[in-house]
């Protein structure tokens, strides 16, 4: 039996937000940056969960349309108000991918009357997707 996340009675959408790019386009970014675009995209959890894999490209794609997805959902757009550190893409012990924002967005959240995200990833080997529902 699939064990669903639980969604509260009552709850309402706040925002929605989704994202794909080419697997190629990070790949790309690695070789040409290597661990700069890394740093500055991916926090070391990320990076060090998806550089474990074989081909750690689409599992950092994956990630990299979550971020622009939850960026969408917050109305924001990655930017001076949310930055690719201010959320990060962590799996649960089940392997669901969960939406961990950073301290920093507290307020901004509070203030939007976001209470939690849920996040959906998929890739192929050319391309990765990303939804993100805000809900209060």
């Amino acid at each position: 039996m699939i064990d669903f996340p639980q969604i509260p009675k009552g709850t309402n959408v706040v925002g929605v937000g989704i994202d794909q790019i080419e697997v190629a386009r990070i790949k790309e970014s690695m070789d040409r940056h290597g661990g700069s675009f890394l740093k500055k995209v991916f926090t070391e959890k990320e990076s060090s969960m998806c550089l474990q894999r074989k081909d750690a490209a689409p599992c950092l794609a994956a990630r990299f349309a979550a971020k622009e997805a939850a960026s969408k959902a917050l109305g924001t757009g990655i930017g001076r108000e949310f930055g690719w550190l201010d959320v990060e893409i962590e799996r649960e012990e089940n392997g669901q991918p969960v939406v961990v924002f950073s301290k920093k967005l507290e307020p901004f959240l509070a203030k939007k009357k976001v209470g939690s995200a849920l996040v959906s990833l998929s890739h192929l080997s050319g391309v990765a997707s990303a939804i993100v529902v805000l809900v209060q």
